[in-house]
């Protein structure tokens, strides 16, 4: 703790003094100020046979109260960015962290930084349905030049080319049935890229992370990886190569037009301890007008060889897959098996109303996840956003409910609805 403290206060001291320097700049630093408030309510019900029902009962509620706060300063090639998240919680689903330790489903946990390099996070409550978060979730300084970009600090970086599943973005990636995907969390790196006069760019980061069992900086829970982006004609090009944890990756993606569609996808590599496995996203995505209203639309095909062959999801058969389980622990994966198709749409109702049906389908179950989310611009600063979540499959199915331990009950959901009330300013 006391060495996090002691990187925290040099990196603000660092950031303060460089932008006040004036050998930095003769003009004045530009600061800015702003943020928003988010209150987020979720009810889930839970069927007959729903192992979460003996912890809750039929049904769960969960509150919550996000700010944060966002201050930048600017002064000539230098600048300063701090993200100040409080979270406040009453949720009915932290019951399941407490009765479901270590598990890697995706059960409500509060936040942490037992795996970051620096401990920002502090939490209080009483670990049962209430809790109190203060964190910062951005602490950067950067320096900036014509063809250089520097930053150091918690940042947030998103690579890949899949519209709603991420093989290539390995660092935080959103679910991808998320419904507010406004912002990634934040990790402790170093962050470079080079722009070349033809447009194309070389990005690199070094993220370090802790070993979360010991404290302790590892190597092997920290990452290395470059990208490189560039043009072919009217086509674009990734390539990537990276060090994730005790991981060796190789990426290879792109993104074309097709007729009047955009076609893109990413192709990855991931050598293990255990295995070589190939992973792989694919989309074609379309805009038109229907009946006078904008419509853009996305189909996609996903390909996970961390996934279960053949919907073989009994909890005998999830421990014989340990990459997998690792993977969901970390919130690098979502989904349980190894082929996807995803459908989404946006139609714009009117300027302040976007309505956007999402369809998950399991190709192997079969088993599948409907949503419906609405978008709507109350006024300049308020922005109401909700879902409603349809779990459709059998017993033992990824989304009907996946076996669980007890005989007879399963890890499964009924319908769900969000809502969300954020204020910006």
């Amino acid at each position: 703790m006391d060495r996090t403290r002691c990187n925290l206060e040099w990196l603000v001291c660092a950031g303060l003094i460089l932008l006040f320097s004036p050998a930095v700049a003769a003009d004045e630093p530009v600061w800015t100020f702003g943020g928003h408030l988010k209150y987020r309510a979720s009810a889930m019900s839970y069927p007959d046979n729903s192992i979460f029902r003996d912890i809750l009962g039929s049904g769960s509620l969960d509150n919550s109260l996000e700010a944060r706060l966002k201050l930048s300063a600017r002064q000539g090639r230098w600048d300063f960015k701090a993200d100040y998240q409080f979270i406040g919680i009453y949720s009915d689903s932290l019951k399941l962290a407490n009765e479901l330790p270590g598990s890697a489903l995706p059960v409500s946990r509060v936040i942490s930084d037992d795996r970051r390099w620096w401990d920002l996070t502090y939490s209080f409550g009483d670990d049962n349905k209430t809790a109190l978060i203060h964190r910062l979730d951005r602490l950067n300084v950067g320096y900036t030049t014509d063809h250089t970009v520097w930053r150091f600090g918690r940042q947030a970086i998103s690579w890949g080319n899949g519209m709603i599943f991420t093989p290539m973005d390995v660092f935080n990636p959103f679910d991808p049935a998320a419904v507010d995907k406004e912002y990634k969390t934040g990790d402790d790196m170093l962050y470079g890229q080079y722009l070349f006069d033809s447009g194309n760019d070389l990005q690199g980061v070094a993220i370090v992370r802790r070993d979360p069992m010991t404290g302790n900086v590892e190597s092997d829970f920290s990452s290395l990886a470059l990208k490189y982006h560039g043009f072919l004609g009217e086509s674009e090009i990734d390539l990537l190569a990276a060090q994730h944890y005790d991981d060796q990756v190789f990426g290879l993606g792109g993104i074309t037009n097709v007729g009047g569609a955009v076609w893109r996808g990413d192709l990855t590599w991931t050598h293990t301890d255990l295995d070589t496995v190939f992973s792989a996203v694919t989309s074609l995505s379309y805009s038109w007008i229907w009946g006078g209203k904008n419509v853009s639309g996305v189909l996609e095909y996903y390909y996970s060889g961390f996934g279960q062959k053949g919907g073989e999801y009994a909890p005998s058969d999830l421990l014989q897959n340990p990459d997998l389980l690792r993977r969901l622990e970390r919130g690098e994966l979502f989904t349980l098996a190894r082929n996807y198709i995803a459908l989404s749409a946006s139609i714009e109702m009117n300027p302040l109303l976007i309505l956007i049906p999402n369809f998950f389908i399991n190709l192997e179950d079969p088993s599948s996840l409907a949503q419906l989310v609405v978008q709507y611009d109350w006024k300049q600063n308020l922005q109401v956003l909700g879902a409603l979540n349809l779990p459709l499959g059998p017993d033992g199915s990824e989304y009907g409910g996946i076996e669980s331990p007890v005989d007879g009950l399963y890890f499964s959901t009924g319908p769900s609805v969000f809502a969300q009330l954020a204020w910006y300013f």
